[in-house]
């Protein structure tokens, strides 16, 4: 799972012509001769787009030295960085050990059938992107999902829709 991510986030890194690319400059200007620079400069521009739009690497490369290929190692080996925009609220799925003997896969596959979305995707309303993880650490509460900083336990499909939905029509007031 986590390949195949990596591959189709790297196939559709973003360009977006609408960023204003020149927002990194106090992050460079602090970060630009400073040894392990790399991950603050990438944590920063995913700070400030929400991901990493392709033209953030090309602008970074340009003004560090840094090469492409080590910011894209760095960015698809750790699962923090986002190579593609996410919508505003993340929900995600345990499939640790303990959530997947309690069937997390109900719970995913109830909420890409709500949405009409699979998981690693966003909807269409930019609204919430579905992310299957190893493990959330929650395992007494298995099975569970994680929804932006929310934590929520002993689910079954129909209970984490509800829960989707309860945010959707907070989202519409």
């Amino acid at each position: 799972m986590r390949i195949k991510r990596i591959v189709n986030e790297i196939n559709s890194t973003t360009t977006d012509s609408t960023i204003e690319i020149e927002k990194l400059d106090p992050v460079i200007e602090k970060f630009r001769n400073k040894k392990g620079n790399l991950i603050p400069i990438l944590q920063a521009t995913q700070n400030t787009f929400g991901f990493i739009p392709k033209d953030a690497f090309e602008y970074i490369a340009e003004k560090t030295g840094l090469l492409l290929t080590d910011m894209y190692g760095v960015a698809t080996f750790y699962a923090q960085f986002r190579l593609k925009p996410v919508g505003k609220h993340i929900i995600k799925v345990c499939h640790g050990t303990a959530c997947h003997v309690q069937n997390a896969g109900i719970i995913t596959e109830s909420i890409m059938e709500a949405l009409k979305i699979s998981d690693g995707e966003t909807t269409p309303d930019n609204l919430f992107t579905l992310e299957s993880i190893a493990c959330l650490g929650c395992c007494s509460l298995a099975p569970v999902m994680m929804i932006d900083k929310e934590v929520y336990g002993k689910l079954t499909g129909k209970l984490s829709v509800n829960i989707v939905k309860e945010i959707q029509l907070k989202e519409k007031n």
